[in-house]
């Protein structure tokens, strides 16, 4: 069949990094704000007494903007009716419209044992928006609650931003993954010789389609679970993948890639990024910053020892057309 010819277009870059400009900042020790002019405070649930409802949506709270700080809710009870309780926890969302509740971030529940104080809950997570939701049994109860963010800025935060997404771009080179979630056409020219075509990157999350032109240049889309199957393979390359009896396009194939394959890959939060990884950006990401105007050495971090060993087990192997 000859050799397999092949080309990957980006479709959708990832929308989050694998370090925040907040963990930048502090792995870098920068900033030139007072603390007081780091910190915000906004009310989610505005304090009041709040009368019984056993549901999280009569006392939701306004969602508070957070994506790349670090954020502390504060529950501020009041005096809980007899036999009243506060159950609060901190919800997330990507848009502000839909919500889940956050990874541990349910409060202790609120009762005349421990009211008429304030109680405070980190946010662990890595959506853009946070709220509260509370719920209110037996006894109308005083409380609300706030969001602390340290918004901490620098100068340079636009290069310091450009900088995290070029370290997260070498580390990818280094280790042929994608990181996180982002959108990559993959075209090919043949068929290939067996029942199975490897994707790069690893971490596969899904494929869109598998679409293939005729000589004419008429474009068919196959059908997942009938004409392909689709093999994730967790970090390692995934696959798609000849059901029993089907073959691959045995018409003759348009001479410019005609056959493409538009697929989702990496790891879907930060936080799931495993830590030799996010370690390596932070290496390379300082040896960028400290170095930004020596070109000499700027260009050491492509030699680093320390980067090559953390990577060395994360680094993809596979051949590909």
């Amino acid at each position: 069949m000859g050799i397999l010819m092949s080309a990957l277009i980006l479709q959708t870059a990832p929308t989050i990094e694998p370090v925040s400009l907040a963990e930048a900042k502090m792995h870098l020790r920068l900033d030139t704000e007072t603390f007081d002019d780091n910190l915000s405070v906004t009310q989610s649930l505005a304090f009041g007494s709040h009368a019984i409802a056993d549901n999280y949506t009569t006392h939701a709270g306004a969602a508070v903007e957070v994506f790349g700080q670090q954020a502390v809710v504060v529950l501020s009870a009041g005096t809980c009716g007899a036999g009243g309780t506060v159950d609060t926890k901190i919800q997330e969302s990507d848009d502000g419209a839909t919500w889940t509740d956050a990874a541990s971030g349910a409060f202790a529940q609120i009762t005349t044992a421990n009211d008429n104080a304030d109680h405070k809950l980190a946010y662990g997570g890595t959506k853009r928006y946070i709220r509260t939701a509370s719920k209110v049994l037996v006894a109308a109860c005083e409380f609300g609650t706030s969001i602390i963010a340290n918004a901490a800025t620098l100068t340079d935060e636009d290069l310091l931003t450009a900088l995290i997404t070029a370290s997260r771009q070498h580390v990818e080179d280094i280790t042929r993954r994608a990181l996180l979630t982002q959108t990559w056409d993959y075209s090919i020219d043949a068929c290939p010789p067996g029942d199975a075509i490897k994707l790069p990157f690893g971490n596969l999350q899904s494929v869109t389609s598998v679409k293939w032109k005729d000589a004419d240049g008429t474009e068919t889309t196959l059908t997942e679970g009938t004409d392909y199957l689709v093999e994730t393979n967790g970090p390692a390359c995934g696959r798609i993948v000849l059901p029993y009896g089907e073959t691959w396009p045995s018409d003759t194939l348009y001479p410019s890639n005609p056959i493409t394959i538009r697929f989702v890959c990496g790891w879907e939060a930060a936080a799931d990024v495993p830590a030799t990884i996010r370690a390596a950006v932070l290496m390379v990401l300082t040896d960028l910053w400290e170095n930004r105007e020596a070109q000499s050495q700027a260009a050491a971090y492509n030699e680093n020892p320390a980067v090559s060993r953390l990577l060395a087990s994360a680094r993809l192997w596979d051949e590909l057309p």
